[in-house]
């Protein structure tokens, strides 16, 4: 196939995807995690797209992200707004279920064609997610898609790499059970803009903001996601933190995402083997090695 043929294919993927067709926008979101992505990328950069607002969510396995991520997408809904969750699972190659595996949580929206739900998984696809991630909202934002969920399973190094595109990052945890501490133990806290604790119903979570409070300067909020109780507080706090972004912010986003590609493509580099070995068996040291990997030397 040529590549204006290729070409071809992905604009009438586009122009379908941008008429409403579900499935072309699920095609388009594969093609992005593939080496196909700068193909997708050259043809948006003719497009234009809607400002689209980016919602990180994270938290610690159980703590309700799904059942948070459902709770904004029918209050966004009723808002009128266009809505993408986009489930990030950096361990799994396959469809992310263990994010999105709470279907029933999701099922109200599944058939709604202003909602398009997708597991984006980095283990076996091109760039990892760091670099999947950003393709895919700018892929989401020409196909007038205005606020992208994105949900994370809350631990390693994936939280850095959503907190460089979120505005906010929210991490959601639940009352008890030490999760303050864990938290911040896990690094969780370090990108949050927004804590949340869900299940404010049980015992402890009025201990556990208190708890956060020592750990974290960041906006504190109780929420019962199941019931919808504390969801208007929480937007209001997504929409406060958006009006106070600044460009130094945006900056300092950016800059890290640049660092998370850059070292996602380090990592694939065809000499990192080789150096490891010279660096390994003493004939360079991890500093020359770095510089050499770098650029920064003959």
């Amino acid at each position: 196939m040529t590549v204006t043929r290729e070409m071809s294919d992905v604009g009438d993927l586009i122009a379908s995807a941008r008429a409403g067709n579900v499935r072309a926008a699920g095609r388009l979101l594969s093609l992005v995690e593939s080496a196909r992505r700068n193909e997708v990328l050259a043809v948006l950069d003719g497009l234009d797209s809607v400002d689209v607002q980016v919602v990180g969510i994270t938290g610690p396995p159980g703590a309700g992200k799904s059942t948070t991520v459902a709770a904004l997408v029918s209050a966004y809904r009723e808002r009128g707004n266009r809505v993408a969750v986009l489930a990030v699972d950096p361990s799994s190659p396959y469809s992310g279920g263990a994010l999105l595996g709470d279907r029933i949580r999701m099922a109200a929206h599944i058939n709604d064609p202003e909602v398009l739900i997708r597991s984006v998984a980095s283990r076996g696809h091109l760039g990892g997610l760091a670099a999947a991630v950003p393709a895919a909202i700018r892929l989401l934002a020409a196909l007038g898609y205005g606020l992208v969920l994105l949900e994370t399973v809350g631990v390693g190094q994936s939280e850095i790499e959503i907190a460089a595109v979120a505005d906010p990052t929210i991490v959601v945890l639940n009352p008890g059970a030490g999760d303050a501490i864990q938290a911040a133990k896990a690094g969780l806290l370090e990108v949050a803009d927004v804590v949340v604790v869900n299940k404010a119903d049980r015992d402890g979570a009025d201990q556990t903001v208190r708890d956060l409070h020592a750990e974290t300067a960041a906006p504190i909020l109780k929420l019962i996601a199941a019931q919808g109780d504390g969801v208007p507080e929480l937007m209001e706090a997504i929409e406060a933190h958006h009006r106070s972004d600044t460009s130094e912010r945006r900056t300092a986003r950016a800059r890290a995402q640049i660092l998370s590609l850059a070292q996602t493509r380090l990592q694939r580099h065809p000499d990192l083997n080789r150096l490891a070995a010279a660096v390994a068996d003493g004939s360079t040291s991890a500093y020359a090695a770095a510089d050499r990997l770098a650029g920064l030397a003959d």
